[in-house]
């Protein structure tokens, strides 16, 4: 018994293999190509926005901080990550992520997603037994999201902007604790959207006086005429989780208990 030979190829089968008859919905080459730039942009807004509301996610307290913070690190780093850790949770249980009264969720945590005090956060956050966001970015040296923000709450962008713009759109407040390069790249884009009136007036803190003071001169800046005495206004200090979270209290943030436990039904 010898197999029946093969059919012979479709008239038009070059016609149906070519790249331009894929789907362009299902055609990776021409998706991320540059001319589909604005696309992928747009897709990256959408798909977080989708999936945010969903969760009934209104409002972020968004936390900043160096990826390099290890808990067991040198120096300051295990106070900064333990602290860090703190207001995840603290943030978390008095400030509306597990549920308001109206069903949905408030203040709910928000980091890049990564390592550090973004790790720490998320982690705070979860033992709280809430929902946190992580944003995660892909950088060259890839860097992985953290094993504590929700999965379901956890992203990937491509585009700075656009992570920036999520970070920002949502916040109630943000609170950042040491860092570097990234973490001033984010403040100093929150600072800017305030001090121009293009975001809402929300509280910003920074966690560790001694460190901020010591890295940065903003009174400086005030001196020689490049800031107003009024922007110093647009930010205050806090020593550890507590303080930040009543500083923010102090300066309006809207708490939301969760709804009351539910009453024993009458027999």
């Amino acid at each position: 018994m010898t197999d029946a030979p093969p059919p012979p190829p479709k008239a038009n089968a070059a016609q149906i293999a070519s790249p331009s008859y894929r789907m362009p919905a299902l055609d990776p080459q021409f998706l991320m190509g540059s001319s589909m730039r604005g696309v992928r942009f747009l897709l990256e807004f959408a798909k977080a926005d989708e999936i945010l509301r969903q969760w009934r996610v209104r409002s972020t307290i968004v936390v900043f901080g160096s990826a390099r913070v290890q808990e067991h690190g040198p120096g300051r780093q295990p106070f900064w990550y333990a602290e860090a850790r703190k207001f995840g949770r603290i943030a978390s249980e008095r400030g509306g992520a597990l549920l308001d009264g109206e069903g949905v969720r408030e203040n709910v945590v928000a980091t890049g997603g990564g390592p550090g005090i973004m790790e720490a956060a998320n982690r705070g956050a979860m033992e709280a037994g809430a929902p946190s966001i992580g944003f995660n970015i892909r950088l060259p040296f890839e860097q992985e999201p953290n094993a504590y923000s929700t999965p379901e709450l956890t992203f990937l962008f491509h585009y700075f902007a656009m992570r920036k713009m999520h970070l920002a759109m949502r916040a109630n407040a943000l609170v950042v604790f040491p860092g570097g390069f990234g973490t001033f790249d984010e403040l100093f884009e929150i600072l800017t959207l305030r001090q121009t009136g293009k975001a809402p007036q929300v509280p910003i803190v920074l966690v560790d006086g001694q460190y901020w003071r010591s890295v940065m001169n903003l009174e400086h800046l005030m001196e020689a005429g490049m800031i107003s005495p009024g922007d110093l206004d647009l930010f205050r200090y806090a020593d550890d989780a507590e303080s930040a979270w009543n500083c923010m209290v102090e300066q309006g943030l809207r708490t939301v208990s969760a709804p009351p436990e539910p009453k024993p039904k009458d027999i």
